[in-house]
C-alpha cells in the first residue's frame, strides 16, 4: 500500500553534497530502503506505482548518489538496491505546534542554576526550536548517541550481564541523564525516568529520545558482540511518565 509523504521534506547528505527530496515517491522509495535492502519488483510492489515510474525514479536517485545497487545473487539480471548516503533528517511543511520558548528559560531562572540546568536548557530551546519549524533531527542525534556509545563502552564494560547493566545505571544516575529500572529481561526492558534528552518536551505523539537509543544501541551491540535492535515504545514526548527502551 503507498504511504502518504505530501507534507514531508527528507535531507540526505552524500559525496555530492546535500540533497533535499521532496518527491512523495522518491521519500516513499527511500522509507522503504531505509528498513532494509530490496528488490526492484518488491519496491514496485510496496509503492503501488508502475514499474516504469518507480525505474525513473530510481534512476535519479542513484544518479545523485542517493542510493547504489548489486547483482541479486539469485538471478543476476535483477537489481537489489540500498541506501549508500547519510539520512539527516525530514522537514515538515507546516508548523507542528506553537510553543513558549520563554518557559524553557523560566525553568532555568527558577532551577538552583547549576550547569547541567543550563546544558538542558540549552539543549531543549534548540531543539524545541527546531521542532516548532518542522526539522527533525532525530537521525543525527542516534548517530552521535551510536558514537558516545562506542567510546563510552569500555569504561562500562563488564562480562556479566547484571554488572553491565549496574554500570549503565550508575552511569545515567551520575550524569543526571535519568534513573534507569530494569524492568525485564528477556526481552530486556529498560525504563528511564527524568530523561535528560526528553522530558520537558512538548507532547509530540511520537518518541522523542534518538540519541539515548544510538547510546544504547552502541552499548549492547558491543556487549554482545552482535546487533542489537533498541526500540523506544514509551517517552515523556507521547505523554508517558518515563521512556521505555526495549533491547532485542
Amino acid at each position: 500500500m503507498e504511504r502518504e509523504y505530501k507534507e514531508q521534506v527528507e535531507l540526505f547528505s552524500t559525496s555530492k553534497g546535500l540533497y533535499v527530496i521532496d518527491s512523495p515517491v522518491r521519500i516513499n522509495i527511500l522509507s522503504l530502503l531505509r528498513e532494509k535492502e530490496r528488490k526492484f519488483d518488491e519496491l514496485v510492489d510496496l509503492s503501488g506505482k508502475a514499474k516504469s515510474t518507480v525505474s525513473e525514479h530510481l534512476k535519479k536517485l542513484k544518479e545523485d548518489g542517493i542510493i547504489s545497487s548489486q547483482a541479486d545473487p539469485e538471478d543476476a539480471r535483477k537489481k537489489i538496491f540500498y541506501i549508500k548516503s547519510e539520512y539527516l533528517g525530514e522537514l515538515s511543511r507546516e508548523k507542528l505546534f506553537q510553543e513558549d520558548l520563554g518557559k524553557y528559560i523560566q525553568s532555568y531562572l527558577e532551577s538552583d542554576g547549576s550547569p547541567f540546568e543550563f546544558f538542558r536548557l540549552l539543549f531543549q530551546t534548540i531543539r524545541v526550536s527546531l521542532i516548532k519549524q518542522g526539522i527533525s533531527i532525530d537521525p543525527i542525534l542516534h548517530e552521535a548517541g551510536y558514537k558516545v556509545g562506542e567510546t563510552l563502552y569500555p569504561s562500562l564494560e563488564d562480562p556479566q550481564d547484571d554488572k553491565f547493566l549496574e554500570n549503565i545505571a550508575k552511569f545515567w544516575q551520575t550524569h543526571q541523564l535519568g534513573q534507569v529500572e530494569v524492568k525485564n529481561k528477556n526481552p530486556l526492558v529498560i525504563n528511564v525516568y527524568d530523561c535528560f534528552e526528553c522530558k520537558g518536551l512538548p507532547y509530540l505523539g511520537k518518541t522523542a529520545c534518538a540519541f539515548d537509543i544510538g547510546l544504547l544501541k552502541a552499548l549492547f551491540n558491543a556487549h554482545y558482540k552482535k546487533p542489537h535492535q533498541v526500540t523506544e515504545t514509551d517517552c515523556y514526548a507521547t505523554g508517558d511518565e518515563y521512556c521505555r527502551f526495549v533491547i532485542k
